[in-house]
């Protein structure tokens, strides 16, 4: 028997995980805990999902797999044929090239394809350049590795945009990949294809990963910013806008690691269902990490989505809309509280500078959660530079209530 008065000593935790804050939409949350209903119903603006139900179609092709007792087994690492071909005949369309199938790999979720992705493209001790403000999970995802994010500062003068020559003034020996997020979270920047390109040439010339992040391609601004190769009547109808060019170029597969999210078009985010593109050298070494934490994504929205990919562009065109009319019906609001500037938005989300006669975003989220029943995400969670702004995530409310937003934001 051990004696009553021994000490053990505690046992430790990572430090990278230590290090970093908690995870900010939960936190923001608790915030709300107190509110008493004052100005209302409860208004949580912290997730950019679209505040809109998945088609009955789906729901019922969605029950129909999980009911079937095939899929209650392993799937193929890779992901699901059928999904797969779906999803490389939809890309094909929107940014022409030959991207196959085999391109193609199913993650559960775009954060932890990004996760994977890094697995295989950075170790303990690299670095990966993103342009801040920055989506929080890409630089969570990054520490919990022990790989630095390198700030890569964006301006509002500038639109939002990332500069290559900025970035290559800040490329070291320890940067494995430049990550690039379009249209950005949170500032909605969509990055025009030129500048893309100007990257992509960046990282050629300097033996680098260019990380693609295109989750909220299916809410790309139309017409698309200066440099994009859509121009009016060349789509059919309900059809995307082209972002860039970069999966025509021969050598795609080299050097270009792509990511899209299947939660936003579809209002799945609950399914966690994403996907990757990228070469064979990346795929070889991919599946060592999918074997070892996805082992395959979830098998039932698989099946659904290869049957919505083509049957859903109408509806799909149709959410983009309503999304695009929330955010026109939230900056006619905002405009009658000229306290608040607007620096940036897209299709899900507004990046708001708080007035200069206030606290940090932080203190204002805080009380406008508690006071105000209306939960925001402060702009620190986002990296260098956001400290006097706040991200609104209207998407998930009506057009109609808008103006009650910016009523409590005062």
């Amino acid at each position: 028997m051990l004696q009553d008065a021994t000490i053990w000593p505690a046992p430790r935790l990572a430090g990278t995980a230590t290090a970093l804050p908690p995870p900010p939409i939960p936190a923001c949350r608790a915030w709300a805990a107190g509110y008493g209903g004052a100005r209302g119903p409860l208004l949580d603006l912290t997730q950019s999902v679209p505040g809109v139900a998945p088609p009955q179609d789906l729901l019922q092709r969605l029950a129909a797999a999980a009911a079937d007792p095939a899929t209650a087994g392993y799937g193929p690492l890779e992901g699901e044929a059928p999904l797969r071909a779906a999803l490389a005949a939809e890309m094909r369309g929107i940014y022409g090239g030959d991207i196959a199938a085999d391109d193609l790999r199913i993650t559960a979720g775009a954060n932890i394809g990004f996760t994977l992705a890094m697995s295989v493209l950075t170790a303990p001790g690299d670095a990966v350049l993103i342009p801040a403000p920055w989506f929080f999970n890409h630089r969570m995802a990054l520490a919990l590795r022990g790989v630095e994010a390198v700030p890569l500062p964006c301006r509002a003068e500038d639109g939002f945009l990332p500069d290559p020559e900025r970035a290559a003034a800040l490329l070291g020996p320890r940067v494995r990949a430049i990550l690039l997020v379009t249209p950005n979270n949170p500032t909605g920047a969509a990055i025009p294809a030129a500048l893309l390109g100007r990257f992509a040439e960046l990282c050629r010339a300097r033996g680098l990963w260019l990380v693609l992040d295109e989750t909220y391609r299916d809410f790309l601004p139309d017409p698309l910013p200066a440099g994009g190769r859509a121009e009016a009547g060349s789509r059919a109808p309900g059809a995307l806008p082209a972002p860039h060019r970069l999966l025509r170029r021969p050598d795609w597969r080299d050097f270009v690691v792509q990511l899209y999210s299947f939660s936003k078009a579809y209002g799945l985010p609950g399914h966690r269902m994403g996907a990757l593109a990228a070469g064979p050298a990346m795929l070889a070494e991919f599946v060592k990490a999918v074997d070892n934490i996805q082992i395959c994504a979830p098998r039932p929205p698989q099946l659904a989505l290869a049957w919505a990919i083509p049957a859903l562009r109408a509806w799909r065109a149709e959410n983009r809309a309503r999304m695009a009319a929330r955010g026109r019906a939230f900056r006619q609001a905002l405009a009658r509280a000229p306290a608040w500037r607007l620096e940036a938005a897209g299709a899900m989300f507004a990046w708001l500078r708080v007035p200069e006669d206030g606290p940090d975003s932080a203190m204002v989220a805080e009380r406008l959660a508690r006071e105000r029943g209306l939960v925001t995400l402060p702009g620190g969670a986002f990296g260098p530079g956001g400290q006097r702004h706040l991200r609104l995530a209207f998407a998930t409310v009506e057009a109609e209530a808008m103006p009650d937003i910016v009523a409590r934001l005062g």
